[in-house]
């Protein structure tokens, strides 16, 4: 299984090359829920903390400035400590990431 990588305070040119101010962005109230990545996930964390836990995996803790990669096929349980806001990008194409998503849904 990959690992959740976690690098704190990216320098502001990593930012840039990743286009990490053009990513949509998601916010997330104080809470705890099971999650499922389909695809990989990059998250470049704005506001909040978060502990999340792999499927079968340790803990990982992080907040405000990390630039958090989630691995393609991973479950695991989110905690929201402090409010979530992030940028985020997704791994593929669009019809790539829904194809997945309805092949999993069919258990194909």
């Amino acid at each position: 299984m990959s690992k959740i990588v976690v690098e704190h305070q990216p320098s502001v040119s990593r930012l840039e090359t990743l286009g990490v101010s053009k990513w949509p962005t998601w916010q997330k109230e104080v809470s705890v829920f099971p999650w499922f990545f389909p695809e990989q996930e990059i998250a470049y964390i704005l506001e909040g903390e978060c502990v999340i836990t792999p499927e079968g995996g340790e803990p990982v803790k992080f907040g405000k400035g990390d630039l958090v990669t989630f691995p393609a096929e991973m479950s695991a349980s989110w905690e929201v400590v402090q409010p979530l806001h992030k940028h985020y990008q997704l791994d593929g194409s669009f019809i790539g990431r829904i194809a997945r998503r309805v092949k999993r849904a069919l258990k194909l």
